[in-house]
């Protein structure tokens, strides 16, 4: 092989490098992060899991990591029963209990 073949690979490597590594892999990590869920603001509550705390008939007080919220249920809760976030109205959570379907509304 000659020198020129030698030197002409190497800059269509180099250069096919480049553009995978500024192009397409920016194109990949973009793609994925589009499906991601939110992580900020009161949409990325949803379908989290909730620990029951206190409760009486249809309303009370979850927590979501250490922190106490006022929801609401159509099922009666009891006490650190585990809870799934369906919605939100304002600051009041609408959980459902684990195992029953949920559907975002």
């Amino acid at each position: 092989m000659e020198i020129k073949n030698i030197i002409l690979i190497g800059i269509i490597g180099f250069i096919v490098f480049e553009v995978i590594e500024h192009i397409g892999i920016p194109i990949v990590f973009y793609f994925m992060k589009r499906k991601k869920k939110s992580v900020t603001g009161i949409e990325s509550l949803l379908g989290e899991v909730v620990t029951v705390g206190q409760w009486k008939e249809t309303e009370g007080q979850v927590f979501i990591k250490g922190e106490p919220w006022r929801a609401v249920s159509d099922i009666p809760l009891i006490k650190g029963e585990k809870a799934i976030i369906h919605n939100i109205e304002g600051l009041t959570l609408k959980v459902k209990p684990v195992g029953e379907s949920v559907d975002h509304k």
